[in-house]
């Protein structure tokens, strides 16, 4: 393994997905990343697999070689679907390699409670008590202390992100359900072929999804009840949109006294900074109102053209004040701060180099 200024060597375990890619993509352009490792069963050469990664240089390797090589690894990431990691991330573990896991198998301390949102039963429960729940603006000194992270689902850590500055002031009404709405890209449905999420499909349409209880409803209730101290319930409604990459994600929530739209962008500013200075990767827009009311003032709410390809998290905020409810716009980039952004963020926490690293790059 390597030493604190050697280039670090990166095992992906599930190279051939989405996230895997995304990661092959962002960790070529690390600065203290050396060797990458994907793993795949498929024997497809990697640059027919991911085609845009044409003259990288990365090849696949078998899970079995890259388990064999496991004394070289510095982090494995796991890019794998959920019930796969619990199986053999404890294997690297063991043998001192730090994991970063972007399936949900680690994501719930309790067994019982990942078998009831997820179906299966957690098959390497032991395993929970050293996962470190990773979303790097709440949980940073967890994370740097910690060698087996759990990477927060997309939906998730968009939603937190949102909520969370006003659920810790105190300003809510806990007593009322938040209620979210989230459009994703196709890229959220996976790479297995569907046919409902296909391109012909999905062109100029929308589909909507685990109307019934999404998963990551759950989650999100959890990190919040652990930040406020507070039962949390969550409304979690999920859609797909007709792009491939990106979440347009609006939080409804109820407030306990009358706020004006500037008193909820001061504590938003106040919680993640204005600008970079504060939270690299979370940015409030801040845009002033200038037309009368019911004008369409585009410019005051994010879009996801706007962080595309990158790893940052844009915040618009208003309020209904006939209703008292705060309405919090945020967009992300699933594959990027909802998937390998993160988890590369995590990985530098980790590894004690500074947390942008790789990462500044803005939205394409």
């Amino acid at each position: 393994m390597s030493a604190a200024a050697d280039p670090l060597t990166i095992g992906i375990v599930g190279g051939t997905g989405h996230s895997g890619g995304e990661l092959c993509r962002l960790l070529a352009n690390h600065p203290r990343v050396g060797a990458i490792l994907p793993t795949s069963r498929s024997g497809e050469p990697l640059e027919r697999v991911h085609p845009n990664l044409l003259g990288s240089g990365l090849e696949f390797v078998t899970v079995d070689e890259l388990f064999a090589r496991a004394d070289e690894l510095d982090v494995v990431f796991f890019g794998t679907p959920t019930g796969e990691a619990m199986r053999s991330a404890g294997g690297f573990h063991e043998r001192g390699v730090k994991v970063i896991d972007l399936s949900a198998d680690f994501r719930f301390p309790d067994p019982h409670l990942y078998e009831r949102v997820h179906g299966p039963v957690h098959e390497n429960p032991e395993l929970l008590a050293r996962a470190t729940y990773g979303i790097p603006e709440l949980h940073r000194k967890e994370i740097a202390a910690s060698t087996m992270i759990a990477n927060p689902g997309c939906y998730a850590i968009t939603a937190v992100l949102a909520v969370a500055p006003l659920l810790e002031s105190g300003w809510a009404d806990m007593t009322r359900p938040l209620a979210i709405h989230a459009v994703n890209g196709t890229t959220g449905a996976g790479s297995t072929p569907n046919t409902s999420t296909m391109h012909a499909e999905m062109t100029e349409s929308m589909l909507a999804y685990d109307l019934d209880g999404h998963r990551h409803g759950p989650e999100i209730e959890l990190v919040l009840s652990e930040r406020t101290g507070l039962a949390t319930t969550v409304d979690l409604n999920t859609t797909h949109g007709p792009f491939a990459r990106g979440i347009h994600l609006q939080a409804n929530i109820p407030l306990a006294t009358p706020r004006s739209r500037m008193e909820l962008i001061g504590l938003y500013e106040d919680r993640y900074g204005c600008g970079h200075q504060g939270e690299y990767f979370v940015l409030v827009n801040a845009e002033r109102r200038r037309k009368s009311r019911n004008a369409k003032e585009y410019e005051l709410y994010p879009s996801i053209g706007a962080v595309r390809g990158s790893n940052f998290c844009h915040l618009g905020i208003d309020v209904e004040a006939a209703r008292g409810i705060a309405k919090v716009v945020a967009v992300t980039d699933n594959l990027g701060k909802g998937a390998a952004g993160t988890a590369i963020q995590n990985m530098n926490l980790m590894v004690g180099i500074d947390e942008t690293t790789g990462l500044r790059h803005y939205g394409i």
